[in-house]
């Protein structure tokens, strides 16, 4: 996928989204949860999909707090679920919500930085899974609802880490490269349509994950996550269709 900068005057609106309805998974991470926020402040109704209730529910009552409309919470856990529960999700969301107008994929797994011979075994499987065959699996259970709207989007967050690929960083950086090349096949099906496909590349950001692997940086020096989160969002809005099946360099590469 070419990859361009972000539009000049590309910032939602207050209301700009609010016939949508816009699902976040990793919902309470770095980059998840503020662009959750931005959505909410932009109008839209936000579903929230998580691992762990009690933090679904700060960022919950964060939106409710900030006049957002009133979110949902659907707890799964990316790393055991099944393709039923995939289903059963997006029937829930079907069933609760009318609808789905996009999907923003921000849950991630990272171990750590470990030689390749020390990592575990189940650190590979629990890596490929959460960061790659689960975004798939979701990707997939969520296409048929997708599809009914006249405007929809799928986002999926990469990482320069993957390319190229940096010592110590094995599972993680294969998951990465993998979701790459799942992306490229998906914007190459849906060149055209009502269902478009973007790629957003971050800079440095602010994040748990970052200070698992610099954890000798001081984070003062790196940017919080919100410009990245707000321009996320932003892939959401009707404006954003001229950015279809292209990644947003927000890196500056």
């Amino acid at each position: 996928m070419d990859r361009v900068g972000l539009p000049v005057g590309a910032a939602l609106r207050p209301g700009e989204l609010g016939d949508r309805v816009v699902l976040v998974s990793g919902a309470t991470g770095g980059l998840g949860r503020p662009t959750a926020l931005a959505l909410g402040a932009a109008g839209a109704t936000v579903v929230l999909l998580g691992r762990r209730v009690a933090k679904l529910e700060v960022v919950y009552d964060a939106l409710v707090a900030a006049g957002a409309p009133t979110p949902a919470i659907y707890p799964l856990d990316l790393e055991g679920a099944t393709p039923a529960d995939y289903d059963q999700a997006v029937e829930a969301i079907a069933r609760d919500c009318g609808r789905l107008d996009g999907v923003l994929h921000a849950a991630a797994q990272f171990g750590g930085l470990v030689p390749f011979g020390q990592v575990e075994p189940l650190e590979w499987v629990r890596s490929l899974h959460v960061n790659l065959v689960a975004v798939a699996l979701l990707t997939r259970a969520c296409l048929p609802l997708l599809q009914r709207a006249t405007d929809a989007a799928l986002v999926y967050v990469l990482d320069p880490v993957a390319q190229p690929a940096r010592a110590f960083w094995g599972p993680y950086a294969a998951a990465k490269r993998g979701l790459e090349g799942m992306v490229e096949s998906l914007a190459q099906e849906f060149e055209s349509g009502p269902l478009r496909i973007h790629a957003v590349a971050p800079g440095p950001l602010r994040t748990p994950l970052r200070a698992r692997a610099w954890f000798a940086e001081d984070p003062a020096t790196v940017a919080t996550p919100d410009a990245t989160a707000s321009a996320c969002a932003w892939l959401f809005a009707p404006a954003a269709a001229r950015l279809r099946n292209r990644t947003l360099d927000l890196a500056g590469g």
